[in-house]
């Protein structure tokens, strides 16, 4: 009866060693991925231009009649008509005071935009078709 004791304890130090075992495989494998990563190459540093503006932004446009009321009569480039009517819209407290990015239409804006409430998305596109 002693022999089969003896079995009995002989196998869970076997389990041990094969879990041993298989940990130092895993650590191989993880070493030698490690070594074969591939070094960097420094690249050299790019130097920094000045941007250039978009030349469509800056053609003088001629604003229509109803647009000219609002943001002023004479050629302007695009960006300088969204900026002034942004000015107007603030001056005039045409902002709905609940959600800021739509903006409220008074006599002279709903004759740029049509309609009595627009959304700050809209504005670039309903303002185009009134330059030319």
């Amino acid at each position: 009866m002693a022999k089969k004791k003896a079995t009995k304890k002989a196998a869970p130090k076997k389990k041990v060693a094969k879990k041993v075992a298989a940990k130092k495989a895993t650590k191989k494998v993880v070493a030698k991925a490690k070594k074969a990563a591939p070094k960097k190459v420094a690249k050299p540093a790019k130097k920094k231009t000045a941007r250039k503006p978009n030349a469509a932004f800056m053609k003088p446009l001629t604003p229509s009649p109803a647009l000219a009321a609002v943001v002023g009569s004479g050629q302007m480039p695009r960006t300088e008509v969204v900026k002034r009517i942004w000015e107007y819209i603030r001056k005039h407290n045409c902002q709905n005071p609940n959600n800021k990015r739509n903006i409220l239409a008074d006599d002279k804006l709903e004759a740029v935009f049509g309609k009595k409430e627009v959304t700050m998305f809209e504005l670039a596109s309903l303002v185009g078709k009134h330059l030319s």
